[in-house]
């Protein structure tokens, strides 16, 4: 297996976007809907000459909006098509009653969520709270920090997320511009193992389907709500260990670990990538591209001899909970940098942050943990933010919190 591999494995440039398309097309996907908004775009632009060039025989449908961008995808995966949608912003935001009942209605719809500022005011530039809409709805929610893993994981999207134990949407998130159009090399495994790797999508008993009568999303009320969303939280604890099967099988067929460019470079944990953190006091936490920046600096600091490590979180949805205090219970101080915000929050925090503090609560001898917004519309955060986070954070291995948010780098507030 290893030798054929090497004999049709192929390494392409290309973006974020670009990854998931190319994906999607590996997966054999049955039904795309598209609608456009920057910056996820450039997956339906790449699909569409995809099925041009003749490489991905699919129904391409442009919708009238996202509402009916997502109602497509909903009704054809229940029908047993496998299917790929996906918006950015206030896009994602215009479709939100399709994709509630997407999710309620056990469609596993695979979404790619090109992380982008809410407007008004109008920014393209990334904030991760477009995504973050749905984290409490059942969908299954994953970042990807790198254009290879957002390839890999858009083939373990479907894994999971088709899997019956599961059958929920799962949506890809990404951030805007510094991933979706930012160029790296992909490895492009041969079509035969993906195939190895991804069942045919089967919905068995659930499909809907003239010789197969079944009620979908009946009128209830309070007679069977509370038996349906205990069964929807069920299927998402559930995806725990599913999720963990997709990796362990990923790594058996494509001899790596997703995300990964290196056969010797097998993360540990599909949930979380831990870095330099074993000895680590103080501890950043970011998800998605933050993690760039932060890795420069923690092996700058490290020079200096700072004891500093990183935990980005990979899936935020189920979120894992016994994953961070793993990683945590032993450092003094948590850094976490939102790339979002929560208004009028407990101390006025971040969304990561305050599923960070949840988390950890119930230790009898727990890190302190500060909130850095920052990033948001796009901005940069910078190595030498990074490095003031890191400095922050030390400043507090015994010394009490009497500022838990800051906002990083906003023009007047001097941080």
């Amino acid at each position: 297996m290893t030798e054929v591999k090497k004999l049709v494995e192929k390494e392409v440039l290309m973006n974020g976007t670009q990854a998931v398309a190319h994906a999607a097309m590996y997966a054999d996907v049955d039904v795309v809907a598209a609608y456009p908004i920057r910056p996820y775009t450039e997956v339906m632009d790449t699909i569409s000459k995809l099925i041009a060039d003749g490489e991905l025989d699919a129904e391409f449908i442009v919708a009238e909006g996202e509402h009916g961008q997502f109602e497509t995808v909903k009704h054809a995966s229940l029908a047993g098509a496998r299917t790929l949608v996906g918006s950015s912003g206030v896009g994602w935001l215009y479709g939100m009653e399709a994709i509630v009942v997407t999710a309620t209605d056990r469609a596993p719809v695979v979404a790619i969520i090109g992380n982008r500022a809410l407007d008004d005011p109008g920014a393209y530039g990334v904030e991760h709270n477009d995504a973050l809409m749905v984290r409490d709805v059942g969908w299954l929610l994953v970042w990807v920090d790198t254009a290879q893993e957002a390839f890999d994981t858009t083939l373990i999207a479907y894994r999971v997320a088709e899997d019956q134990r599961v059958l929920l949407p799962l949506g890809i998130s990404m951030d805007g511009g510094f991933l979706t159009h930012s160029e790296q090399i992909v490895r492009l495994p041969p079509k035969e193992l993906v195939k190895n790797f991804l069942p045919p999508y089967n919905r068995g008993k659930y499909l809907v389907h003239p010789d197969n009568p079944i009620t979908v999303a009946p009128q209830v009320n309070e007679d069977w709500v509370m038996e349906i969303r205990r069964q929807h939280e069920e299927a998402m604890e559930r995806a725990r260990g599913v999720i963990v099967e997709a990796y362990e099988e990923f790594k058996k067929v494509f001899g790596r670990y997703p995300g990964s460019t290196n056969e010797l470079q097998m993360p540990e944990n599909p949930f979380v990538e831990p870095y330099m953190i074993d000895d680590a006091e103080v501890v950043l936490i970011g998800m998605g591209t933050v993690s760039k920046p932060m890795k420069v600096a923690i092996k700058n600091m490290r020079r200096q001899g700072y004891k500093v490590g990183m935990l980005r979180i990979r899936w935020f949805r189920p979120f894992p909970t016994q994953d961070v205090i793993k990683y945590l219970a032993n450092s003094r101080v948590v850094c976490v940098v939102d790339r979002d915000y929560s208004m009028g929050s407990p101390n006025r925090g971040g969304v990561i942050y305050h599923e960070i503090r949840s988390s950890l609560y119930d230790l009898d001898q727990r890190p302190r943990v500060i909130n850095f917004i920052g990033g948001l519309g796009g901005r940069e955060i910078t190595i030498q933010d990074v490095e003031k986070i890191i400095k922050i954070g030390y400043e507090h291995r015994d010394t009490p919190i009497t500022k838990p948010v800051y906002w990083v780098g906003v023009r007047g507030d001097p941080w």
